[in-house]
This record gives C-alpha cells, sequence and structure tokens, in this order.
C-alpha cells in the first residue's frame, strides 16, 4: 500500500519536529512504500493530502495533534465528494490534546501509533461537514471527524492556542487552565437551536458540542455515548449553569458524568442549525473545530454517514 505521511513539526510545541527523523524511520518500517511531506502554515496538511490522493496514494497518516488530524480529514475531500473513497486514513498522534485518538483506545505515544498503523483494520467512520460564516463574514465550510463546538469552547480555544507556556504541561493543562480564564469573563448567549425535527428552540448556552467523537479540549468526555459510525451527532448543550456553578462541575465533564446535571441537554439528529439571537454590541459566537478557531455563528453542521475509512 503507497502511504503517504503529512507532517506538522509544530506539533506537540515542535516535539515532532525534532523526532522528524525518528518518525520518518519507524514509519517506514511499518509501511514499507513511504513518502513524506511536511506543513509549513494554515491547511497546508489538507492540500498535502489532497494531491496525494491525487497523485494515487491509498493511505493517508496524519503525524500531529488533533488540527493536523482535521486538516487532513479535509484533505479527503474536494468538491464536497471523496478524492477516493478506498483511501485511508492514519494517525501518529504527537500533539497538545490527542482527543480523536480516545474515542478509539488508542493510547498515546509513538509506539502506539506504529502499531495501529501496522495491525489496525479499516473501519468506515462518519464525518461531519459543518457550514458557518468566517471573521470577515464570508461564508465558508469545514469537515470534521471528531468535535465541533460553540461558545465558551470557541473563546478557550483562542486562548490555547496562544498559550505556547501552559502547553508545556500538556494539553490536559492547558485546555483546563484557558476554560478557567475563558469562563471568569464570559457571558452566556442566546441561540437559537434546530436539530432534525426533534428540538427547535432558543436556548441560552454556555457551550453546543456537535460530537462525532466523544473527547475534546484535552480529555473532556463531553459525549460519552457518541458512535463515531451511526450517521448521528451526540449534541451536547452546557445551558447557562447557576453562577459559579460551572467551575464547581468542570471536573465532571472528564468523566461523562456531566449530562446528568439539569443544566445539560444531549439530543441526537444528523443536522443541527446554529442561529444566533443578534443584539446590539453582542460579541460573536465563536467555534473551535478539532481543536481550531475557523469562524463563527450562524451555522449548519451535516452528517456524511461512513465517508472515510480510518484504520484504527
Amino acid at each position: 500500500m503507497r502511504t503517504f505521511a503529512v507532517i506538522n513539526p509544530r506539533s506537540g510545541n515542535g516535539r515532532t519536529g525534532r523526532m522528524q527523523k525518528e518518525i520518518t524511520s519507524k514509519l517506514a518500517d511499518v509501511c514499507g512504500s513511504l513518502t513524506t511531506g511536511l506543513t509549513r502554515g494554515p491547511m497546508d496538511a489538507a492540500a498535502l493530502t489532497t494531491q496525494a490522493l491525487l497523485d494515487g496514494y491509498e493511505q493517508i497518516v496524519a503525524v500531529g495533534g488533533d488540527g493536523t488530524i482535521n486538516e487532513v480529514v479535509n484533505g479527503f475531500f474536494k468538491n464536497g465528494a471523496a478524492v477516493n473513497p478506498e483511501a485511508h486514513l492514519a494517525l501518529l498522534t504527537n500533539g497538545t490534546g490527542g482527543d480523536f485518538r480516545k474515542t478509539f483506545g488508542i493510547e498515546d505515544g509513538l509506539q502506539s501509533s506504529l502499531k495501529r498503523i501496522a495491525e489496525g483494520r479499516p473501519k468506515r467512520i462518519d464525518v461531519g461537514k459543518l457550514t458557518y460564516v468566517t471573521a470577515d463574514g464570508k461564508p465558508a465550510f469545514r469537515y470534521f471527524a471528531n468535535i465541533a463546538s460553540f461558545g465558551l469552547s470557541g473563546e478557550v480555544v483562542g486562548r490555547v492556542n496562544g498559550a505556547r507556556f501552559s502547553k508545556l504541561f500538556g494539553g490536559k493543562f492547558a485546555f483546563r487552565l484557558g476554560a478557567m480564564r475563558a469562563a471568569l469573563s464570559f457571558k452566556s448567549k442566546p441561540v437559537r437551536l434546530k436539530v432534525d425535527a426533534v428540538f427547535d428552540d432558543v436556548v441560552t448556552i454556555s457551550t453546543v458540542a456537535v460530537c462525532n467523537g466523544r473527547y475534546f479540549g484535552g480529555g473532556m468526555k463531553v459525549a460519552p455515548d457518541a458512535q463515531p459510525d451511526d450517521g448521528l451527532f451526540d449534541v451536547i448543550v452546557l445551558g447557562e449553569a447557576p453562577r459559579g456553578q460551572g467551575l464547581k462541575d468542570m471536573n465532571k465533564l472528564y468523566t461523562g458524568e456531566h449530562v446528568k446535571l439539569p443544566y445539560v441537554k444531549v439530543l441526537r439528529g444528523t443536522s443541527v442549525i446554529a442561529t444566533p439571537v443578534q443584539a446590539t454590541g453582542r460579541a460573536p459566537v465563536l467555534l473551535d473545530v478539532d481543536g481550531e478557531g475557523p469562524g463563527q455563528l450562524p451555522g449548519m453542521f451535516d452528517v456524511m454517514h461512513k465517508s472515510i475509512s480510518f484504520r484504527c
């Protein structure tokens, strides 16, 4: 199988770049025929992936963190269709968060990833397609294999991605610190939320997570029952908590117990439409897509059922 590895040398605070020779050598031992490409800027991983698939590569290995995986997933599609529906996605996680791998029980570290690439079987999983608005008001779209969310999580991702020091202590610490700091200044926002034909209402939200996978935010088990191949999003609505209660309940997000809280709703559906209830001077509702902040609401989230083959 011809394999192309998309390597983000900046992931893991530059750890991937420092390990690049070792990673490439060990991947070649596992994959045999191997070609590599390095990312240099935003969405480079998507462009490298698309070109590799057009060139006939049958397996793409995303080497980096959740942001790199997201870009590689985007590269599997062009003009709304799969570039090569039979091509496989594999991953070698070496970033800050490592949330996507957790749903599939893939342990952290080079050796665990290499073992899955060598021995894992392809499994067709769902991908979400998000249509949204960029910061300058232009329509855009993005694919995601894990979780897209909005509200407080969108504020958090901006803080985390700009925090070099806290990332040195690991993804969980960086996200927890970013969440606590953002929560102190964040004001809940009214959003009209529509999920298929089962829910349509204006809700005052802290965060809404549209989930294909189970984990985000450096290990938060936000959607404990999500199945990435069932053709449905798990939509977790974190409402406006009593003052101070949100911070007290934050630990429950890491265990999945938050879904039992009275201000949390769990919905399921194939399509989600989220529209901010505008008011003069109100800040935009920001998005977090697999740890990246591409823009803001309004947004539409749609399931693409079993649209990618993932070696896990």
